[in-house]
């Protein structure tokens, strides 16, 4: 009984049911093309998928943001696709723009999630820029730490913005409060036209607020001794500046386990190599170019990048597509002769 009792605990801490039931959906959308393949290796590709972190790829938001790993995966993913857009200089600066506005983040952001709600985004870049026009440039790294807590806490945010509020107006705040949008998308209670956002709140019992509520919460929170921590020397304070506190704390970022420390955001060795791969397979392309019209492509670089297991596509899908482009090769070869 206590072992049951403990493996449902598991499953529900991990949401083994979400991906269950993903898992399910996916395989009776394409139960036929599966078939060909197998059950068992489709349910061993889509958890392998799972554990990498590579199951959230071009998937929908709803489900981009259904768990916690599922939204690492996501900040983990976006900071490995995109990291070069903040290196001013060095190997790749010729061909990357070191600052963006919200909405070409956004656009970054829709390419690993196309519908991804520009909301969120501009709740990121409001902890960067304040209260400057939101079309101000930002650094990557400015922009990847506060989107990094803004999308990963969004309903534990929520939460803090109405306790913020109401010390704000002198009220004793509710802590127990549970956001009610399921997707992620929240909207934060506008500060009473009567209070001053620049005189802010009392640290102290601001800080009392949210212990009470990461307690409480069964959304993520940040770790109370961290937060404590980090208000344990401001006498008063905002609710941007306590987001951007959160932001740039990197005992808050390590808790979360997403993304490295700042002074190693720039650092990917694995991805480093596939880029070094890719610039030097466009560099023979460029070089040895069209010059034989014989259609013999034995001098072209060879492309070894590895492919991404993700359920989005099938690995049926890749095979069929494979057979078919070595078809048409032979079809070519044997019209050439």
């Amino acid at each position: 009984l206590i072992s049951v009792s403990y493996c449902l605990l598991f499953a529900a801490q991990r949401h083994v049911l979400t991906y269950m039931e993903d898992a399910v959906s996916q395989l009776l959308e394409n139960r036929e093309d599966i078939s060909q393949y197998g059950i068992a290796r489709f349910f061993t590709e889509y958890f392998n998928s799972v554990r990498q972190g590579t199951h959230i790829l071009f998937r929908e938001f709803s489900f981009v943001q259904a768990t916690p790993h599922n939204r690492a995966s996501f900040l983990r993913t976006f900071w490995r696709c995109f990291r070069t857009v903040g290196k001013n200089g060095g190997k790749y600066s010729s061909i990357c723009c070191y600052l963006l506005t919200a909405q070409e983040y956004h656009c970054l952001l829709q390419l690993l999630c196309p519908d991804f709600p520009m909301e969120l985004t501009q709740k990121a870049a409001r902890i960067v820029l304040m209260d400057d026009a939101m079309d101000c440039l930002m650094s990557f790294s400015d922009f990847l730490f506060a989107f990094q807590i803004q999308f990963y806490y969004s309903e534990f945010l929520e939460s803090v913005a109405a306790i913020y509020q109401d010390l704000l107006a002198g009220k004793n705040p509710n802590t127990v409060i549970v956001p009610t949008s399921s997707s992620g998308q929240h909207r934060q209670r506008q500060l009473p036209n009567d209070c001053s956002p620049l005189d802010g709140v009392e640290a102290s019992l601001f800080y009392q607020c949210l212990e009470s509520l990461c307690d409480r919460s069964k959304y993520s929170c940040p770790p109370s001794a961290l937060v404590k921590e980090m208000l344990g020397s401001a006498q008063r304070l905002t609710f941007y500046g306590f987001l951007m506190a959160l932001a740039k704390d990197q005992g808050i970022n390590r808790a979360l386990g997403a993304l490295p420390d700042k002074g190693d955001l720039f650092l990917d060795p694995v991805m480093d190599q596939e880029l070094e791969k890719l610039v030097a397979q466009v560099s023979g392309l460029s070089v040895s170019g069209p010059t034989s019209s014989s259609g013999d492509t034995a001098n072209l670089p060879v492309r070894n990048s590895p492919r991404i297991n993700s359920p989005w596509k099938p690995l049926h899908h890749r095979r069929k597509m494979d057979a078919e482009s070595e078809g048409s090769n032979e079809e070519t070869d044997s019209s050439e002769n």
